[in-house]
């Protein structure tokens, strides 16, 4: 990678660290979360000691690295490339030196580097210190997760990147991020997990990349998924960062026709 992808990196980084206290506020808000879906799941399970798959100790982890994991993948990518479409500020992207949707999945993983530092490890550790969260015993636990992190980062801005491109080709593609926005959140296992879906609607989500996103990374952390099972669901990841790549040149080339012909 040139150091000009570098600096797209850092520069983002340092406009975040900016507005470090928006995101103090946010640890506030991610960590309320945690704690009302805690008390939610000790309802529903009520004494029982597995559900779904689920023991109670494990639920607690799975709800509190799972959305700390989200503080980390969340951007907003898909609402600054339909932005830029709208107001035409893209078509300068054109001209310069540089690979434009690269440039933007750069500027998110700067943001997710804040995110991560500043936002998911604070959080992780008033978790820990207000809720009974488990952390991995295993090393090989630890690096798979670690791992399969960043591929839910990049699978998640390629999403992003899908729904953001869309501006090229409807006039406003806010209800798309929306529902994009809750389809991600709910069926990527954040709310629920999916094990916890009827049967009929699990084998459909296992041919959908949502799971690869949340469900499967806090399967690994919260140790329903071990040894060399850690390396089937991270190569589900890969799979889908490859197969996510095939609509992203097709929308891409698609948008570079039409921009060049209705622009000139």
């Amino acid at each position: 990678m040139s150091s000009l992808y570098w600096d797209f990196i850092r520069i983002r980084f340092l406009t975040m660290l900016a507005y470090r206290v928006n995101y103090y506020s946010g640890i506030l808000v991610y960590t309320l979360n945690i704690g009302v879906y805690y008390f939610t799941w000790q309802a529903i399970y009520g004494g029982k000691e597995q559900i779904a798959g689920f023991t109670a100790a494990q639920m607690t982890t799975y709800v509190a690295v799972s959305w700390m994991a989200r503080s980390f993948y969340f951007n907003n990518l898909d609402r600054e490339i339909a932005t830029e479409i709208r107001d035409g500020t893209i078509a300068i992207q054109f001209i310069r030196p540089y690979n434009y949707l690269m440039v933007k999945m750069m500027q998110g993983f700067g943001e997710g580097l804040f995110r991560f530092l500043l936002f998911m490890i604070p959080g992780m550790l008033i978790a820990l210190l207000l809720f009974p969260v488990q952390l991995p015993t295993s090393i090989t636990s630890w690096i798979g997760f670690m791992i399969m992190l960043f591929f839910s980062f990049l699978i998640n801005s390629q999403i992003n990147i899908i729904i953001g491109m869309l501006a090229f080709f409807v006039e406003n593609n806010e209800g798309m991020m929306r529902m994009k926005r809750i389809v991600v959140d709910l069926f990527s296992g954040l709310l629920i997990p999916i094990s916890f879906f009827p049967g009929w609607l699990v084998s459909i989500m296992n041919f959908l990349p949502f799971q690869a996103i949340t469900y499967l990374p806090g399967s690994v952390f919260t140790g329903r998924v071990k040894g060399t099972g850690i390396l089937e669901v991270l190569g589900i990841q890969v799979v889908w960062f490859v197969l996510l790549l095939i609509p992203i040149y097709f929308i891409w080339r698609a948008a570079r026709v039409r921009l060049f012909v209705q622009g000139g």
